[in-house]
């Protein structure tokens, strides 16, 4: 793999980000429909630019992990060092994308370190990145990880360690919706409530508690048993848990990083097997 192969995982990455933003209705989450409304315009505004912002960052995680050849605790400590210093930079186009650089750089890396895996291998190569600690990581406790503590949520960091199940739960739900007839927004919507409907969003727990969470889980799960996004009453469902969503400023963040992780997979090339010697 080449410097223009680690550049070009960074964009798909980075396309993969945007085209999650793009997606609208996202219940309790920015959406293209903010440009019309003058106290969220700018959220969304920055939000589509500070993910340009982290392209570098995402390159060099690549080619760090291109250099190692292996998931090993050095190439673990490399991307923790190179993650804050592209958060810093995030903070400076805007802020924003914190938990889907988490996932990003790892499945990034993952992808570099094996050009011709699947989009489950690289799965699998993220999860073993993720094993090894973080030795140079700050020692004071994120928010997420103090909720995680609080709660017993696995956290972003346990679901890079379990292989991010709910990455791979996007993608089936992806493979389905689309093979049901849906528009790619529509299944892209219904990958994002696939992964609400159980993912123990730390974002959530922090502002709604427990009980708001299962809320937001039973509201998408609602969604997908009406039939998805593509049918009369899943549309419905979803415009009420969208406005329920947006009326208690309840914003599930976790789950939005999740499916842009996915979708980048998603958009990763098939390639053959090599043919033994």
């Amino acid at each position: 793999m080449s410097s223009r192969e680690d550049e070009a995982l960074a964009r798909a990455a980075v396309t993969a980000l945007t085209g999650q933003l793009a997606l609208a209705p996202k219940p309790g989450l920015p959406d293209p429909r903010d440009l019309g409304a003058l106290v969220t315009r700018r959220d969304h505004r920055l939000l589509r630019w500070s993910a340009k912002s982290l392209a570098p960052g995402l390159a060099a995680m690549a080619a760090a992990a291109r250099r190692t050849g292996e998931p090993t605790p050095g190439l673990r400590t490399e991307l923790g060092a190179i993650g804050r210093c592209t958060e810093h930079s995030v903070r400076l186009a805007g802020g924003g994308h914190r938990g889907a650089l988490w996932a990003l750089g790892l499945l990034v890396a993952a992808a570099a370190l094996d050009p011709r895996a699947d989009a489950r291998d690289v799965a699998a190569t993220a999860k073993r990145i993720a094993a090894h600690p973080d030795k140079r990581a700050p020692r004071r406790p994120s928010r997420g990880s103090s909720v995680s503590a609080k709660y017993g949520a696995a956290g972003a960091r346990g679901e890079a360690r379990a292989g991010f199940p709910h990455v791979r739960r996007a993608l089936d739900a992806l493979t389905r919706a689309r093979a049901a007839g849906a528009t790619e927004e529509q299944s892209r919507l219904d990958a994002l409530l696939t992964v609400m409907s159980t993912l123990q969003d730390t974002e959530l727990l922090y502002t709604a508690g427990p009980l708001g969470l299962r809320h937001v889980q039973a509201g998408a799960r609602e969604v997908l048993e009406a039939g998805g996004t593509a049918t009369e009453a899943g549309a419905d469902a979803l415009s009420s848990l969208d406005a329920d969503l947006h009326t208690r400023a309840w914003s599930p963040r976790g789950s939005a990083g999740l499916l842009a992780g996915a979708l980048f997979l998603d958009a990763l090339p098939v390639r053959a097997p090599a043919r033994a010697a």
